[in-house]
């Protein structure tokens, strides 16, 4: 039976009051290499460490709607290997699934809750058109 398996931790979104002057901040006090996502950084897979993989820091105004139906103010986004096998899985042991699989060309995608009503973003990443896409990352 198959069973999911996160390879890493893809990013961290969070809501602000002012996510402009809050990407400023972190910019202009922790260096971070901004784009218009927010920032990318590169880091190596344990167990395959010719494989560069990413994570995405990103801050969104505080009224928006892309975690929801959580109402938290944070979503946490999981890389996952073969998101489709991922999903029916976890349909299977009756996780809510907020939404169905979108492809982009840097991965795959859907949105799912945890039994505490956190919203979780699964991503089956294309490391190869997510590096052209972001720029400098931070390292």
């Amino acid at each position: 039976m198959f069973k999911p398996n996160v390879i890493g931790v893809g990013g961290i979104f969070f809501k602000a009051k002012k996510p402009s002057h809050l990407r400023k901040w972190y910019k202009d006090h922790l260096s971070f290499n901004l784009n218009p996502y927010g920032s990318s950084f590169e880091f190596r897979n344990a167990n395959n460490p010719e494989k560069v993989q990413y994570f995405l820091w990103s801050v969104f105004k505080n009224d928006t709607d892309y975690f929801s139906p959580s109402t938290k103010e944070i979503m946490v986004n999981f890389q996952v290997e073969n998101i489709e096998k991922t999903v029916a899985y976890l349909r299977k042991v009756g996780t809510k699934i907020i939404d169905e699989v979108t492809t982009y060309p840097y991965g795959k995608f859907v949105h799912i809750l945890d039994p505490e009503g956190n919203a979780i973003e699964l991503w089956e990443a294309n490391d190869d058109f997510f590096s052209d896409l972001m720029g400098p990352t931070n390292k």
